[in-house]
């Protein structure tokens, strides 16, 4: 059995990593600030398992914290990498949030794991956002680096091009960088899901909050893009399928005997829909009628992205098996259920 380090394992893609994790029977621990997700989330893994993950509440910009942490585990044999703020707009809002949160957390956690000297394999949670806005589609893992639309995919690109230098120089790392497409979605038992702390900053919280009433209306940013019906096409993951994913690279580095390894990988369905879609996907999935209306544009978002898939297929042994349709049900159970214990 590997001792798993999952670093952000209460948010939104951590906690179903988690469930996934210990059903495949890794021991795991947890680290999270609570920042941005609540001890209800524990609540919900360990009701899930029928089991106490352990966890501990730390912040990975105190370099004391983690690498007294570290000291204490050094028989980690994995580490999956969340912690981070994650929302675009907002990214554009406060970047100086952005580069703090991301960029100092991972460089405290990596030089806490290299003063180990053991072999670290490392599973690095990034972002279609670092391809910009894409020259061909579906996105290609060979897709050539731009300019990040938003702080938030800057941040994911730094974290890339940090991880990249590591593993030239220190020969006990060994990473893999996700790059996901739109994750969404939630636990078939309603008990964990995405729990956004105030205003959404993504697409189905906010058509769930809509649809329950916490919001008076849903707007779409913009109808005036280069798609067939004028909203933005994005390849829609359900988030446990994207928690497999993390398995899977995992395994694939555990096995791997040569260090040194670097890799990207996408991780998406490979299919896009537009917003428009996802709405009335949502309607027919669930027979409520959505209160929406169209708005401006919103600054850092790109007109269409989609993967190419492939790779993780071949290389990871991985693909995605869950349809929108299961991904916009279980999402609006879980609101339901949040909205019944007002977690």
């Amino acid at each position: 059995m590997s001792k798993i380090l999952v670093t952000g394992g209460l948010g939104y893609i951590g906690s179903h990593t988690v469930v996934e994790l210990h059903k495949s029977g890794h021991e795991i621990v947890i680290i999270d600030d609570l920042s941005n997700s609540s001890l209800k989330i524990l609540d919900g893994i360990n009701e899930i398992l029928n089991f106490n993950i352990n966890f501990i509440e730390l912040d990975l910009k105190n370099f004391k914290q983690t690498k007294s942490f570290v000291k204490e585990n050094k028989d980690i044999d994995g580490v999956i990498h969340f912690a981070a703020s994650k929302a675009v707009g907002e990214s554009v809002e406060d970047p100086l949030k952005y580069y703090t949160n991301n960029i100092s957390s991972l460089l405290n956690l990596l030089n806490a794991l290299k003063s180990l000297e053991i072999k670290i394999n490392f599973i690095f949670s990034s972002s279609a956002t670092v391809y910009g806005k894409p020259e061909i589609l579906p996105i290609t893992e060979n897709e050539s680096i731009k300019v990040a639309e938003s702080p938030y995919g800057n941040t994911k690109q730094i974290g890339e091009e940090i991880l990249f230098d590591l593993v030239k120089s220190s020969p006990n790392f060994n990473v893999i960088s996700l790059r996901y497409f739109n994750p969404i979605g939630a636990h078939a038992s309603g008990l964990i899901g995405e729990l956004p702390i105030g205003v959404p900053q993504n697409l189905v919280p906010f058509i769930t909050q809509t649809a329950i009433g916490k919001r008076e209306i849903l707007t779409v940013f913009g109808n005036d893009y280069d798609t067939h019906d004028g909203t933005c096409l994005r390849d829609y993951i359900h988030v446990v399928d994207l928690a497999n994913a993390h398995l899977k690279a995992l395994s694939f580095l555990i096995k791997k005997k040569e260090n040194n390894y670097f890799d990207t990988f996408n991780i998406g369905t490979g299919k896009a829909y537009s917003v428009l879609e996802l709405i009335k996907g949502f309607e027919n999935s669930t027979g409520i009628n959505l209160n929406y209306k169209i708005g401006d544009r919103r600054i850092g978002d790109v007109d269409q992205c989609f993967a190419e898939v492939s790779k993780a297929n071949n290389v990871l042994n991985w693909k995605s098996n869950l349809s929108i349709e299961d991904a916009l049900v279980s999402s609006w159970n879980w609101e339901k259920n949040i909205n019944n214990e007002k977690l």
